[in-house]
């Protein structure tokens, strides 16, 4: 009896003793899990490059190629208009009607004081002619001759001064007609029907063309020595697209064929301007928006999935790996994308380790474990139940092999 107690209790402590070692066990496995759980795996790739057209962008703005101020030539009431505000008018068109009258009489007078002049000179020539063969003869004498010659000299010279003066009568009762001098849109009328008008009553309306248009942007200058680089010359024509305030880009591109001569020294800008056509009429003068213009020449630059970046409210970044592969976020600068990925013009270089997949558990600074493929950490606990081991060895010995 008292050697079953024994054995009792030896089993009882032994059990005790086993408890004590697997819960010892359990505590360093699930220890050595932790930290195990706490390190990311993460895939790692090198960037590539590739060869693409470089863009830049700007603020914008629509001008048109030509913009005409209409104004008077001559004095005199508006009697007429012949357009309303808004029309697109021809070159040449009509717009305006001064009153004529004064200057149709004008125009009488300097043709009938002509016409005068031209019978007189006529008179002459024929004087001139009898007179040419009388002298000649001794039949007059040369003064006489001398004297019908210089009235006809005289008067050929009114007729040069009143073939002047008509037509300048002429040009005057054609500006009572006002004409426009180029194609395009009509402005709002500043100066109404019936109002006195001069040279100096200022524009009574104005033209702007509208195909093709202007669109002038400043661009960063170091954006222009980047084009300049990867075109080797500043002079290039280059596509531009143009987008509206609203975010809608327009849907005709145009071509970048000037920049201003000097830099502006308050903004680090040069001007440049690319010329569009406008058939539609979609771009009216003076409106706002951005434009995107593109390097004729393709430039090598760095590409990254897409998958390889998350965005904060600082921008678009990216884990790179340093020397002792320790993430490090890098914030990107890019210009567009190409398939999945994007193209960075700023922020890595080709070469550069950087993190793929398993970003969303990365810590900058804290160690990842880097794996061929993303694997996911195996969260099933296989325990081996060593109490139960220990139990029935114990078991087995006490009683024997069949109990």
């Amino acid at each position: 009896m008292r050697k079953n107690i024994i054995i009792i209790v030896s089993i009882i402590a032994a059990l005790i003793f086993g408890r004590m070692l697997i819960s010892h066990f359990d505590k360093n496995k699930a220890a050595a899990k932790k930290k195990l759980l706490s390190t990311p795996s993460v895939t790692v790739a090198e960037v590539q490059t590739e060869n693409v057209k470089r863009q830049f962008e700007a603020t914008a703005r629509v001008m048109a190629k030509y913009r005409v101020d209409v104004l008077a030539r001559i004095s005199g009431y508006l009697t007429h208009s012949y357009f309303k505000e808004g029309d697109y008018v021809k070159a040449g068109q009509i717009l305006f009607e001064i009153e004529p009258q004064e200057y149709t009489y004008a125009a009488g007078r300097a043709k009938a004081n002509l016409d005068n002049a031209k019978s007189q000179q006529a008179y002459y020539e024929k004087q001139l002619a009898r007179y040419k063969e009388l002298v000649a003869n001794d039949y007059i004498a040369r003064a006489d001759y001398d004297n019908i010659l210089a009235q006809r000299d005289a008067y050929s010279a009114q007729v040069a001064s009143m073939e002047s003066a008509y037509r300048d009568a002429q040009r005057n009762l054609g500006y009572t007609k006002v004409k426009s001098p180029v194609d395009g849109r009509v402005g709002i009328i500043d100066v109404t029907v019936g109002n006195y008008v001069s040279m100096n009553s200022g524009p009574l309306t104005t033209i702007n063309s509208a195909d093709p248009m202007y669109i002038t942007f400043p661009l960063d200058s170091k954006d222009f020595v980047e084009l300049v680089r990867i075109d080797g010359a500043p002079n290039v024509n280059r596509d531009v697209e143009f987008i509206f305030s609203t975010g809608q880009k327009y849907k005709y591109k145009g071509v970048q064929d000037f920049h201003d001569n000097k830099i502006d020294e308050s903004t680090g800008t040069i001007t440049l301007r690319a010329t569009f056509p406008n058939p539609d009429d979609a771009l009216l003068q003076g409106e706002f928006g951005k434009v995107i213009i593109y390097s004729n020449k393709k430039d090598e630059l760095p590409i990254i999935p897409q998958t390889a970046t998350m965005e904060n409210q600082e921008g678009l970044y990216t884990f790179v790996l340093d020397k002792d592969n320790l993430p490090r976020m890098t914030y990107l600068k890019t210009m567009g994308t190409l398939g999945d990925n994007w193209i960075v013009y700023e922020g890595i270089k080709a070469g550069d380790k950087i993190i793929t997949t398993g970003l969303q558990k990365v810590i900058p600074g804290s160690p990842v474990k880097i794996v061929a493929k993303a694997v996911e950490n195996d969260t099933t606990n296989k325990k081996t139940n060593i109490f139960i081991r220990i139990f029935k060895k114990l078991k087995k010995i006490i009683f024997g092999g069949n109990k």
